[in-house]
Order: C-alpha cells, then structure tokens, then sequence
C-alpha cells in the first residue's frame, strides 16, 4: 500500500505519555498505581473527562465530577490536580520526524482529545500550563495540514467520525493514512475503516514502526 498521509495523536506520542505524569502523581498523593486511567476507564464515553473533552462542561464542573468519580472508587483526588501534570515533554526525535515527512511529500496531520484552553492554567492544544511550553506547542502544530481537537470538534476519540472528519477535509481515503496513538482503544477505529494503525509504546518504537511502514528512514 501506498501511504500519502500520516496523523498523529499529540500527547503520547509528540509528546512523552501523560500516564507517567499520573503515575506520580498516584505515587505523592499515595493512591493506587494507574487509578487515574480506572477513573477515566469507567463510563469512558461519559464521564467527567469524556464530557470535558467535548467541552460539555466547564473545568470547575470537571474537577467537582472527577472527584466524585475519584470517591466513588474509593479515594480523594480532584480534576484540577490531573490536568496540573497531564502536559508531557516534547519528544525531539518526534518533532525531527515531522519535518522528515513533510520534506518528502507526506501530509502530516494531528487528531487530539484536549480539553479547552483557558480553563484552569491550560494553555492551547498541548494543554500545557506554562507559555513558554504552549509556544513550543504552537509551533509544532504549526507543522501539520489539519488539527482536530476534540474540544473544539465536539467529538473525541475513539468516535469513527472524527477520524472521517479528518479524512474529508484532507481530502484522502482511510487506506492511504497511517495513524499513531498511545492508546490501543484509539488505535482500533482507525484500523477498522483501513487505515494502518500504530500503536505507541514509546518513541524510538513509534519511529521504528513508522519507517518500516513508509519505508523510509526517519531520525
């Protein structure tokens, strides 16, 4: 197959994963490993962060329903604290790797669940909480054809119509892009409507799969 297109998640894969974040966080507020992704895994399609995400709330209804998500599995942790540490670092090999395709004539684009700017402390796409960090951010957007996010969009991942949405506007059928997420539940809609789905697991894996795909080499 010839691919012509590749989308990309944001954080998780541009940037390094968000669950690390959490992950400390769990470990200083001393809660069960991962118990950030069972709040988010229970009624995914909608709970506090599904319908934050979609911006059908706004963030102090965010932090009230996390925590009480948060409580009805046993323990005390709001919203607010979640997005303080969701941004991960920019992965530089990532960002090198953009500018590889699009130097070869690949269309680069970036389908993003966030949640809207402004609301408390994030800033732009990346939901970064410094400006400095949300310039570095801009500029990597800057790079991609398209970008959906889900807060503008109304729709989020894994929705099948998101992914379409981003199809139509480029103007490409499902089977001439990859696509990369950090989640395998992301991973498997874009695969069900033919395009080649890469699951990230880390940087130096996304880029091996990635060129093996293209066969290209990227840095």
């Amino acid at each position: 197959m010839t691919y012509t297109t590749v989308i990309f998640d944001f954080g998780g894969v541009i940037t390094a994963s968000p669950f690390e974040a959490f992950n400390k966080l769990e470990a200083e507020r001393g809660l069960p490993r991962d118990f950030v992704r069972r709040v988010n895994a229970t009624n995914p399609d909608t709970n506090a962060w599904a319908k934050f995400e979609r911006a059908e709330i706004d963030a102090a209804a965010f932090d009230t329903l996390f925590a009480d998500e948060a409580r009805a599995l046993g323990h005390e942790l709001g919203g607010e604290a979640v997005l303080a540490v969701i941004a991960g670092a920019v992965r530089p090999a990532m960002v090198a790797a953009l500018d590889t395709l699009k130097d070869r004539g690949f269309t680069i684009a970036c389908i993003t669940n966030n949640v809207p700017g402004g609301k408390m402390g994030v800033r732009g796409a990346g939901m970064t909480r410094s400006e400095e960090a949300a310039i570095e951010v801009a500029g990597i957007m800057a790079r991609f054809a398209h970008v959906i996010e889900s807060s503008k969009a109304g729709v989020r991942k894994p929705d099948p119509r998101i992914y379409l949405m981003m199809c139509e506007t480029l103007g490409v059928e499902p089977a001439e892009c990859i696509y990369l997420d950090d989640l395998g539940i992301n991973c498997k809609p874009a695969s069900q409507l033919g395009m080649h789905a890469i699951k990230v697991t880390s940087g130096e894996q996304a880029l091996t799969d990635l060129s093996a795909a293209l066969g290209v080499t990227l840095p």
